[in-house]
């Protein structure tokens, strides 16, 4: 049996080689690449890092125990801290992490070609952003569930927790504002798709309340359940455009920023297990689904990738995004290989539900691999549109410039006609996505003619993951306001208040609904990316400091390697950023919004300084002068009182 193994590694390991040769033109450099090597390349590599790279960190680096007693147990208070299913929770975590930007992002960035994208994200989702999910969520299941900022705290100093305090309010705000703003631009007069998204918040209220109330053991059936109902929501969603229904949905952008934050406000004020959790769960299976049949329905097709290998816009320029390939491609591409954002899901809401430490493992690092396939997949939907189309869809610019471009349109008018739905002119990356998708799948045998159909369905499967991330991320938005708050009126930082709740939750989602209301996603997207990544970088960074307290420092480098290369790429754009801004204010109908983004991504970038300073201050008293360590980590076993 063991040379089997050894001989299914050895094959995984030389047909992921083949696949990568192929698609980074090594071999035949002349022939259009096929998306199927993309996919074999990507399944191949991540399940090697999965067996390798997350068994030598789960053994070698952490040592995770089974026997310790998390949080969930030792502080189970029925509504933050609550042991859950794995499964469950694997749901909730991935739905959670994997929002608009392993689907976005890497569509935005294909404006570069497709293979800067796909190299970092295969790179990047294994070496740099699954480590990175790994290791906070171990500290943080470690450590009663706190928060990074908490952590950052207790066991860096006051300074950089401060400083991290902060940065991760700007950043969630950010966030939510850049992926609630692509859902929009899909949504908007579009009523079938705003009701089948609608329709999901019932959905998941009546699951969460069968699986706390009816019936907990019963999960296999409540979930069929929920997948039937949402399934039988797109098929009913055809007939409301010509429905007396169709006003309520059919609403612009204006209206549904209002009803994207009343949705974050409630989701963010509710138990736990009544909205949050069972909606991931739901959307989270649904997703991967998707992908596999995705995955499937391209191994089938069997498509040409359209796109290039790389663009003319690699030095600037670029319609999409202005700025040149470094580095502003891992910028664009964000959590499809890396997240900040991971790091406060990861020491937000699922450390306080884990069961044991060994799910970690699936949980941390397995869910960033998935994410990373998932930003594949949305590469390969993005790469299969003729690049006219594609710039059509995600550019404000009109057919004949495109053309003067080098790219001219092709069937987008015959495409807008089959969906019904005027796709030109919809920047944010998820109506090309949509399309991309529903290509694919109508170009299986027999189902053409349901092109539509998948549009619709593809938006729902977007929507999903951008709407789950906006729930989680109001609610770990509002732990981090409710403990700045604590400081000034300490009742306020108890989150168990009902008044704390609603007054933080209001705070959070009035801030992201002004980006929403005063942005686009050429200036939004860019902050959240380089954001984003910034708080990566502070999380890899306080890593470190994690890895060293355990006594581990001799594998100090897995963190501290991608956290110099996210520290070369995040200053730069931030830089960057700051001269634009400030450039465009005098020029700008609103130089208030500029100036604006031009002083907060400033202040950004003086704070994750301020971090990196005070954590290699205190690295060289540690390992240099031999410093006293003291580490915060709560172990707590069966057999002992809590």
């Amino acid at each position: 049996m063991k040379k089997l193994s050894i001989l299914l590694w050895i094959f995984l390991a030389l047909l992921f080689s083949l696949s990568f040769g192929i698609v980074t033109g090594i071999f035949n450099p002349q022939e259009k690449i096929n998306a199927i090597w993309l996919i074999t390349a990507a399944a191949c590599f991540y399940i090697l890092a999965y067996r390798f790279y997350g068994a030598f960190l789960a053994a070698k680096v952490v040592t995770l125990n089974d026997m310790r007693l998390t949080p969930a147990y030792r502080l189970n208070d029925g509504k933050n801290f609550y042991p859950t299913n794995k499964w469950v929770l694997f749901g909730h975590h991935f739905a959670a992490i994997a929002g608009a930007g392993p689907l976005i992002g890497p569509v935005l960035a294909s404006q570069f070609g497709y293979l800067p994208g796909f190299l970092w994200i295969l790179v990047g989702a294994a070496l740099a952003g699954g480590a990175h999910d790994f290791i906070i969520l171990t500290a943080s299941m470690r450590r009663d569930g706190k928060s990074l900022a908490q952590i950052a705290k207790e066991e860096v100093g006051p300074i950089t927790g401060g400083a991290a305090l902060i940065a991760i309010l700007f950043i969630l705000i950010v966030a939510i504002a850049g992926l609630g703003l692509a859902v929009i631009n899909s949504l908007f007069y579009n009523p079938w798709g705003t009701f089948i998204i609608g329709m999901t918040i019932p959905i998941a209220l009546f699951m969460g309340i069968y699986m706390k109330s009816i019936k907990p053991a019963r999960i296999a059936g409540i979930s069929f359940l929920g997948f039937f109902l949402l399934f039988l929501t797109v098929i009913v969603g055809k007939a409301i455009p010509s429905s007396p229904l169709s006003p309520l949905f059919n609403l612009d952008r204006n209206a549904l920023s209002i009803l994207l934050g009343a949705y974050g406000f409630i989701a963010s004020v509710l138990p736990v297990w009544m909205l949050l959790a069972p909606r991931d769960y739901l959307s989270s299976f649904m997703k991967i689904g998707v992908i596999f049949l995705l995955a499937l329905g391209v191994l089938s097709v069997a498509p040409d990738l359209n796109m290039p290998p790389l663009t003319r816009f690699i030095h600037g320029g670029g319609p999409i995004i202005p700025g040149t390939l470094f580095p502003f491609v891992f910028i664009t591409i964000a959590c499809g290989a890396i997240s900040g954002f991971h790091s406060l899901i990861s020491s937000g809401t699922t450390p306080k539900m884990i069961e044991r430490e060994r799910y970690a493992r699936p949980i941390g690092y397995g869910a960033m691999l998935v994410e990373g396939f998932v930003a594949i997949m949305a590469l390969i939907a993005a790469g299969v549109l003729i690049p006219g189309d594609y710039f059509a869809i995600n550019t404000k610019l009109s057919f004949s410039e495109l053309a003067s471009l080098g790219f001219p349109v092709h069937e987008i008018r015959e495409l807008s006609s089959t969906v019904g739905v005027d796709l030109a002119g919809r920047p944010g990356g998820a109506v090309s996505l949509a399309v991309g998708m529903a290509y694919i799948f109508s170009s299986i045998p027999f189902l053409k003619h349901l092109i539509a159909y998948w549009y619709q369905f593809a938006l729902l499967f977007e929507a999903l993951f951008i709407l789950t991330t906006i729930d989680a991320g109001t609610r770990v938005a509002r732990y981090v306001v409710q403990e700045l708050g604590g400081y000034i009126y300490k009742p306020l930082g108890d989150l168990r208040s009902l008044s704390g709740n609603i007054v933080a939750s209001f705070i959070v989602v009035f801030a992201w609904g002004y980006f929403i209301f005063t942005g686009s996603i050429s200036t939004i997207w860019p902050m959240f990316g380089t954001a984003n990544q910034l708080l990566g970088m502070l999380a890899l960074c306080i890593g470190t400091t994690l890895i060293i307290k355990m006594g581990k420092a001799k594998y100090l480098w897995v963190t501290l390697l991608p956290m110099l290369f996210m520290a070369s790429i995040t200053f730069s754009a931030s830089l960057e950023l700051i001269l634009d801004f400030t450039s465009k204010a005098p020029t700008s109908p609103d130089p208030f919004a500029f100036r604006i983004n031009a002083f907060l991504m400033g202040a950004m970038l003086i704070l994750a300084v301020v971090v990196v300073v005070d954590s290699t201050i205190k690295w060289y008293g540690y390992l240099v002068k031999r410093k006293p360590v003291r580490n915060t980590e709560v172990i707590v076993y069966p057999t002992e009182k809590n």
